[in-house]
């Protein structure tokens, strides 16, 4: 095996000199894949109407193809699902993503293209592991086996036709070359199990015996299945059951409010932790240096990137700015045209550029995760950073939270309601409370004006949820696994009152 890990090791580092030109050159990158999406989508049937064949440059794009969200390109993917192609994206595509991206009830199917699976998601699960070997050049990574938590999928059969519908994870297991599953776990068939409880089990069972060296899945179920190997083993400290460990490769949510999780269950200086920005839509982002959580921006995996100033997204016709015009200032809202054929896609994510030389971003939050009752403009890295203060100081740890605002019954009065999932409460949750209030304070002006004397926003309420509070409404909601996550921030109480009426009493828990 420490053969296999050398030449493994070798190989990958290879992708180090091309990540470093476009890093180099990232405007003439992106000039030259946007021609290549030009060019290879000129015949669709999308292609036709807005005349891909005389676009010539960015801003004649920007002119003539609309902005689109999932709602305004449905139609065409439901003609996909159908069984007709060559709508979107030329060639036949047979997988769709099935995403929720929050809670919400309605579910999205992403087409995922040949392109987009070979030239972004697979490149990207590479480029992870080149930029680990490269930073960590005595990993013995490969010696073991990386247990890797997917999803589900199933098949449709449309037309005599099978399309196939599942989390993101689950298509790229489904589409891995044999030569994976000998460096993977658990089996295929359990990962890509549908009922949740069941394979969490059964992942425990198949996982603890092999020599596990890697970690990769969004923390939430992470924590889960970890939780579970612990208990099944006897174990305190994941450790002992695979000694040789050494890296979790994370995404999906900010890992913050989770790393005190991850400290106890993994307690060993030597860990590392590795951030992916990857979603049903495409990879967009990796930690390609570990003493910061800076994502560097991935240039040449088949898309053409769009940035909008948040504060500019309820104009009719937002100005949409390129690499070349952006700043570290600015919040963003994403824009993107892939390789599966989504174009001008606002995808619902907002970014913030760390550096511009390379292009470096932090994920802020959603366009639709904040709240603004009175102006305050509070979003999601805002609360993630306020959270993360609050527990630091009073030695806590945070499951889960959400929050909401909350109006007087008059409507003169306004606060921001939190309901928070402790896995360790504070000792006193008042000054818990009010160290949250005053991190708020400092990392944004807005929520600090507003709370000027309690005269326009009220000190926040907290209520201490139960344990498995929010296991137990994504369960009922049929959210188990993959992708979903709790939406952190929410500008209507939907959420927040689902998750207080399975409380029997409010008033218990309100601080």
């Amino acid at each position: 095996m420490a053969l296999i890990n050398s030449v493994l090791s070798w190989l990958i580092k290879k992708r180090i000199h091309q990540i470093e030109l476009f890093t180099k050159y990232p405007h003439e990158v992106q000039t030259e894949w946007f021609r290549k999406l030009m060019q290879s989508a000129r015949d669709t049937e999308w292609g036709k109407k807005y005349d891909y064949r005389s676009i010539t440059s960015p801003d004649q794009f920007r002119e003539r193809v609309p902005l689109n969200t999932y709602e305004t390109l449905k139609p065409y993917i439901d003609e996909l699902r159908q069984g007709r192609q060559n709508i979107l994206w030329p060639g036949e595509i047979k997988w769709f993503a099935k995403s929720s991206g929050t809670t919400s009830d309605k579910s999205k199917f992403i087409p995922v293209s040949q392109e987009a699976l070979e030239e972004c998601h697979f490149k990207g699960g590479k480029d992870m592991l080149s930029l680990y070997c490269n930073n960590f050049p005595n990993t013995a990574l490969f010696d073991g086996r990386g247990l890797a938590m997917g999803g589900s999928h199933r098949i449709s059969e449309i037309n005599t036709a099978s399309f196939y519908d599942g989390d993101l994870s689950a298509i790229i297991i489904q589409n891995l070359p044999s030569w994976a599953e000998f460096i993977r776990v658990p089996k295929k068939s359990t990962a890509l199990m549908d009922n949740w409880e069941d394979k969490i089990e059964m992942m425990a069972s198949e996982t603890i015996p092999h020599n596990v060296t890697s970690l990769s899945g969004v923390p939430s179920w992470m924590i889960l299945l970890l939780k579970r190997i612990l208990k099944k083993t006897g174990k305190s400290d994941i450790l002992q059951v695979w000694p040789n460990l050494e890296v979790y490769f994370h995404g999906g949510v900010n890992f913050q409010p989770y790393q005190e999780q991850f400290k106890q269950l993994i307690r060993s200086d030597q860990m590392n932790y590795m951030e992916t920005y990857t979603a049903s839509e495409g990879f967009f982002g990796l930690q390609d240096h570990f003493h910061s959580r800076e994502l560097l921006l991935m240039l040449d995996y088949g898309i053409f990137y769009e940035f909008i100033p948040v504060n500019d997204l309820d104009q009719d016709h937002p100005r949409s700015y390129g690499l070349d015009e952006v700043d570290t200032e600015t919040n963003y809202a994403l824009v993107i045209s892939t390789n599966g054929g989504l174009w001008r896609y606002l995808i619902g994510d907002t970014i913030r550029f760390t550096s511009l030389n390379p292009f470096r971003i932090q994920i802020t939050g959603r366009t639709k995760n904040f709240i603004n009752a009175v102006g305050e403009e509070l979003i999601v890295d805002n609360a993630e950073k306020a959270l993360t203060i609050a527990c630091k100081k009073c030695h806590a740890i945070v499951n889960e939270f959400t929050a909401a605002p909350s109006f007087s019954q008059d409507g003169d009065k306004v606060t921001h309601e939190w309901l928070i999932e402790f896995e360790t409460e504070p000792e006193n949750l008042e000054y818990f409370r009010e160290t949250l209030d005053n991190a708020l304070k400092s990392l944004n002006s807005d929520y600090e004006a507003k709370r000027f004397r309690d005269m326009v926003l009220c000190p926040p309420v907290i209520r201490k949820m139960p344990k498995t509070t929010f296991y137990k409404w994504l369960k009922k909601k049929g959210k188990l696994g993959g992708q979903h996550k709790v939406p952190r921030l929410s500008n209507d109480r939907i959420y927040v009152e689902e998750l207080l009426a399975t409380l029997e009493t409010k008033e218990q828990t309100k601080i």
